[in-house]
């Protein structure tokens, strides 16, 4: 049988607290009803704000898109699958936008024989070797409160120049585990006040405004 999740209607004159249960309206702090307005007010204009931005953002991918077809239509080739990096320019050098496509990286069940080997080539090392490479190492393989393994620490590993073949093995292992996920295109605008200033930044996270 199939459950479906009743909304409770709230009576007239009572207020749900966050533990679910009914309080008397009489019985609301003054300053609680206008902590509550607040907030909902505010939620709500970043709700609206939230949905406008997502808008933008899909009318901008779908803009810069456009250009880049009409642009190399123009050599008559045309361009399938995803868009790359492009970097488009005002005709005087004050604005520019830039789209850049970043993939997600995950690995595969090779990186369990990859951290084996590396526990090896540790306990091996044991004697005489860098404690700064251990702690690297080490650090690469641990998790975050999400289970989940820092791509950059572990990628990070395949730069060290280390001559052991355990270890050469264990970076091969790394490296046949890489798998793009899938990719995110992000957009970023800048501007600047003279075509030799530095580029600024037009902020859309509001941390940065």
């Amino acid at each position: 049988m199939t459950q479906q999740n009743i909304q409770q209607t709230i009576p007239a004159g009572y207020w749900e607290n966050a533990k679910g249960n009914l309080v008397p309206e009489s019985k609301v702090k003054p300053i609680d009803k206008l902590r509550d307005q607040l907030v909902k007010d505010l939620c709500g204009s970043a709700e609206v704000m939230s949905q406008a931005m997502g808008k933008f953002k899909l009318k901008t991918l779908g803009d810069v898109h456009a250009f880049i077809e009409a642009s190399v239509e123009q050599y008559d080739v045309k361009i399938g699958g995803k868009k790359g990096n492009v970097t488009l320019m005002s005709f005087d050098g004050k604005l520019k936008v830039i789209l850049q496509m970043q993939d997600r990286i995950t690995f595969g069940e090779q990186l369990q024989a990859a951290k084996v080997l590396i526990d090896q080539c540790v306990t091996r090392w044991s004697a005489g070797s860098n404690d700064n490479i251990k702690v690297l190492i080490t650090d690469a393989f641990q998790v975050d409160k999400e289970g989940l393994i820092n791509t950059g620490r572990v990628l990070g590993l395949l730069r060290l120049d280390i001559q052991d073949d355990d270890w050469k093995k264990a970076m091969q292992a790394i490296a046949d585990s890489r798998q793009v996920a899938d990719t995110k295109p992000y957009i970023r605008f800048y501007k600047r006040a003279e075509v030799s200033a530095e580029w600024k930044p037009i902020n859309m996270d509001l941390a940065a405004v």
